[in-house]
């Protein structure tokens, strides 16, 4: 769709509202609205003018002036506002230099398979994430001086198996066996068929939806792999009508790795492979029906996944996750099928179009821009500099011995580690110009300042029943 054929639609549509949406840093989509009649199509050249002074990461308040320039291939009807509304990703430029802002997370992935066709190694970067979720029924949380706590409640969690709901129907999940007895074990059904329509409505593809493994209403829906930029706007869009659509039910979802003691959280397993002219390049005679390009692939992945952590990881809360023990892989090993190595190679077909490798660690917590981004960075890192990721651990890691197990290296143990790692460990990302260092520094400070030390501040629950008798 070009700029032409939006303004066609608004005219056929109806249409009253023109939304422009974009990406702060941290990975919160943000938004304005332009009446319909106040838009024109010189917006797809020159741009809409706002201020970007309040959006984190962004302008100080005396250099706020900022401009959006809408993408007319994203546009799409909105399916939740009650006015027709037509809603258009947007890439954001400086009004000073015209050019794109190094800040701007969008921005920072068209560089990354900008930066991946220019090494003349393939020409595109297809990934598809398995973004989990949990929808819950209520959530309170505060902190002040002299208090802090939160609170989750769901129908489906097995906790509820006692409580007196007039009446109380059972049929709860048990810790870690959500994955997946039909109905009415799974309460979730109806809301994520729903939840998959209106995808389809705004022209998301999707593959299948199920109950995840966590009791209390633990979610996945899986939508078709696409470009690396695609596949990001799509991850915004699917977070959008997965929060929207639980509204509407009266529910709540949640995109938080960990929000439950006990029981799995929430990960974005990602799926990559390259391909040039058309011809995968990821299948070959090596291990795994991989090629030598593909497990070089592995190699960087496997090198810089600790400074990777640092963004495909990039809350507090995504580091009660990443222990052993659970799902979340912290050995950093590749596998066939071992869903316990943070890599593993998915056999389902024998389909050379599908060879494809899976990365674990990340969660959907992180800016999908900057996540595919730095994860391809670090692939092709791994291709140009021909890193061997060394022999497959076709074997459960978490039953390995002590003394093979300390050989494994392993993510980071919190956010303050992985974000230690990044500092010491980022010039594969700046290659191409694709992240600058002003951008990592101030992902660095603003992780460190905002989240790591305002957590570290604040007394935790737990410390009183650990420490108050002291």
């Amino acid at each position: 769709m070009d700029a032409k054929r939006v303004m066609e639609l608004i005219r056929e549509k109806s249409i009253r509202m023109v939304d422009l949406r974009f990406m702060d840093m941290p990975g919160l989509w943000q938004h304005f609205t332009v009446p319909a009649e106040s838009f024109s199509e010189d917006a797809f050249t020159e741009g809409v003018g706002f201020d970007g002074s309040s959006i984190r990461g962004w302008k100080s308040i005396h250099e706020s002036d900022m401009i959006v320039v809408p993408d007319p291939t994203t546009a799409y009807e909105d399916p939740y506002f009650t006015l027709p509304t037509l809603t258009l990703i947007c890439d954001i430029l400086d009004p000073v230099t015209k050019e794109s802002y190094p800040r701007d997370p969008r921005n920072i992935a068209l560089k990354a398979q900008n930066y991946l066709i220019s090494t003349g190694i393939a020409d595109t970067a297809y990934f598809g994430c398995e973004a989990e979720f949990f929808v819950f029924d209520d959530i309170r949380f505060d902190q002040t001086p002299s208090c802090g706590f939160y609170y989750v409640d769901s129908v489906e969690g097995r906790w509820n198996s006692g409580r007196d709901e007039k009446p109380n129907l059972g049929y709860k999940p048990r810790y870690k066996e959500g994955y997946f007895p039909v109905p009415p074990t799974d309460a979730t059904h109806d809301l994520r068929a729903e939840m998959v329509r209106v995808m389809q409505e705004v022209g998301m593809t999707v593959e299948a939806h199920h109950h995840e493994v966590a009791t209390a209403g633990q979610c996945e829906i899986d939508i078709r792999f696409d470009t690396l930029v695609r596949t990001a706007d799509n991850l915004m869009k699917f977070k959008y009508i997965v929060k929207n659509t639980a509204l509407r039910y009266g529910k709540t979802a949640t995109f938080m790795p960990k929000p439950i003691f006990g029981d799995n959280g929430s990960g974005m397993h990602t799926h990559q492979s390259l391909w040039k002219e058309g011809q995968p390049i990821f299948p070959g005679n090596g291990y795994a029906g991989l090629s030598q390009t593909a497990l070089y692939y592995i190699g960087g992945l496997l090198k810089h996944a600790r400074a990777l952590a640092a963004i495909i990881a990039p809350t507090t809360n995504s580091y009660k996750r990443l222990v052993p023990g659970f799902e979340a892989p912290v050995n950093l090993a590749y596998s066939r099928r071992n869903r316990s190595a943070s890599i593993r190679i998915p056999l389902y077909t024998e389909s050379p179009k599908a060879k494809r490798l899976e990365f674990r660690p990340p969660d959907p917590s992180c800016n999908p821009y900057l996540a595919l981004a730095a994860q391809l960075m670090a692939g092709l890192d791994g291709i140009l500099n021909r890193i061997d990721p060394g022999p497959p651990l076709d074997k459960d890691l978490y039953d390995l011995p002590p003394e093979q197990l300390k050989e494994i290296p392993t993510m980071p143990g919190s956010l303050s580690e992985a974000l230690a790692e990044l500092e010491k460990d980022h010039e594969f990302l700046l290659k191409g110009d694709v992240f600058t260092e002003d951008f990592l520094h101030t992902w660095i400070e603003y992780k460190r300042h905002r989240e790591v030390e305002e957590i570290n501040l604040r007394p935790h629950p737990y410390e009183f029943a650990l420490y108050y008798d002291i």
